[in-house]
């Protein structure tokens, strides 16, 4: 019996009717690019629904960004977004508009799959990682918790989140190696740099700037924000153990099973000692040039602020070198860079995609408007339901502004002097900014660093909304328990 007939008999056991599989199927989650394009229609019609409105920016002095000026909100003539037309941007226009916004983003996806594509094809890789995966043939649970800590430190310190979409192909093949998924494989690099961007205790890029807009001496209250750190970075390592737990012993159980059955076929790692192939002394050569790409590209993120264009060129660098080391051919060399690119055309082109929501937003001016309309709401409420609904605000603010400090120059100069007014600590304040902010970018599909996670990995939005759902649901209420308790404690 093969693969797909094993699938279909264990559906048809767990459904244990015919009416019963009709009614999952029926609830079957939509395409990744129906989901996207259903958000740009709802966001286009919102043009012609909600008035346009717009604040004043100024610069401010502390930071040097520019920020909203709280009292200066006033409407506008409404701009809605024209269905069709021969001479102005439409609906139409979308995709391409957000591919170019996003074109940095896109070529990073399709670059580096392409040069790690032409590294793996040297079978060095693979070779090293079934000797990695032997060692910890009976200890990978072991490496997750690891694995997830190194990139956690990425995020609290220098912020890391889509730096460390280059180590997912490595993570991937480690954890198939394991007998785990590519989603345990994603999971441990994503939500490991996630963990420690959302709970940075010292992320400059969204607690600094958000301290320093809001009067706040830097990275004070730190304290609260270690505790709360640990408990994410607890919650997530055990989601994520539970569910390699599941697939290891039933590999059925897979959320991503269709997609292990085809990259199985392709796999040349094994964990069977007698058919791992020794190390040659080109593969040798081959891990030496990662290894120097490698210690380049994190000496580069950490003392230079290198960003996809640096990162680029040192996978160009080690695609490249790693190719000429292995002897393989300039045209063989050529051709396994196309296979890579090939493989993420649907992910990189739902970055573009997914980025048309915000170009729709932007045209109609309704985004200043929503902002305005909650903000507002919020200082009818006192107490400790107003800290919790600036929290509901960012998680919504985060869809139309996945930028993290662009968020921070966004609501702080409004939630900040609201705070005061209402009796919730500028602390509490930045507190629910930070969360608010952060937990979303890994659903939110206007956030170009999820989507190319998922490229990567070639996981489909869908499949990764199912699976990462629950761990939502239990990151947002550690942040809600978290604002609750500041607010009461009155966290300095």
């Amino acid at each position: 019996m093969n693969s797909e007939s094993n699938l279909n008999l264990k559906n048809s056991g767990r459904a244990g009717a015919k009416g019963k599989e009709l009614k999952i199927e029926k609830f079957k989650i939509p395409h990744t690019y129906v989901i996207i394009a259903g958000m740009i229609i709802l966001s286009f019609i919102g043009t012609y629904i909600i008035p346009a409105g717009v604040y004043e920016r100024v610069k401010d002095v502390n930071s040097g960004r520019m920020i909203i000026a709280p009292e200066t909100f006033t409407y506008v003539a409404n701009t809605p977004v024209k269905f069709f037309s021969f001479t102005e941007h439409n609906l139409f226009t979308v995709l391409i508009r957000g591919l170019q916004a996003t074109s940095g983003i896109v070529f990073f996806t399709f670059l580096v799959c392409g040069f790690f594509n032409m590294i793996q094809r040297t079978g060095a890789i693979d070779s090293g990682i079934a000797k990695v995966a032997y060692l910890f043939r009976n200890k990978g649970m072991l490496l997750i918790p690891v694995v997830m800590f190194v990139f956690s430190i990425g995020g609290v310190a220098i912020g890391m989140n889509t730096e460390a979409i280059a180590f997912v192909p490595l993570g991937v093949l480690l954890a198939r190696a394991l007998g785990f998924d590519a989603m345990v494989g994603m999971a441990m690099v994503a939500l490991g740099a996630g963990v420690g961007f959302v709970g940075g205790f010292i992320n400059p890029f969204t607690v600094g700037v958000a301290h320093s807009i809001a009067g706040l001496p830097i990275y004070s209250g730190m304290g609260f924000r270690v505790a709360v750190y640990i408990v994410l970075y607890v919650a997530t390592v055990l989601y994520i153990m539970r569910y390699a737990r599941k697939v290891k012993e039933n590999p059925f159980s897979s959320v991503v099973f269709d997609l292990e059955v085809k990259q199985k076929s392709m796999s040349n790692i094994s964990t069977d000692n007698q058919e791992i192939p020794d190390l040659t002394f080109r593969q040798k050569g081959v891990l030496l040039v990662m290894l120097i790409g490698f210690i380049t590209l994190t000496y580069g993120v950490l003392k230079h602020g290198w960003g996809t264009e640096q990162l680029i060129s040192i996978f160009m660098f080690m695609g490249i070198a790693s190719s000429f080391v292995a002897g393989i051919s300039p045209t063989d060399s050529a051709n396994n860079f196309l296979d890579g690119a090939r493989g993420v055309v649907f992910g990189a082109l739902a970055v573009g995609l997914a980025r048309g929501i915000l170009v729709v937003l932007e045209d109609g001016q309704i985004i200043d408007t929503i902002l305005f309309y909650l903000s507002s709401k919020i200082s009818s409420l006192p107490g400790v339901i107003s800290a919790l609904l600036m929290y509901c605000v960012q998680i919504i603010t985060n869809l139309f502004i996945p930028s993290g400090s662009g968020q921070a120059a966004t609501t702080m100069p409004i939630m900040a002097p609201l705070g005061d007014m209402i009796g919730v600590s500028r602390q509490t304040v930045v507190l629910a900014f930070q969360y608010g902010d952060g937990f979303t970018n890994y659903i939110n599909p206007t956030a170009g660093g999820l989507m190319s996670y998922l490229a990567i990995s070639q996981i489909s939005y869908e499949k990764w909304v199912k699976w990462m759902a629950p761990l939502m649901g239990i990151w947002l209420s550690i942040g809600a328990a978290a604002i609750v308790i500041a607010y009461f404690i009155k966290t300095p």
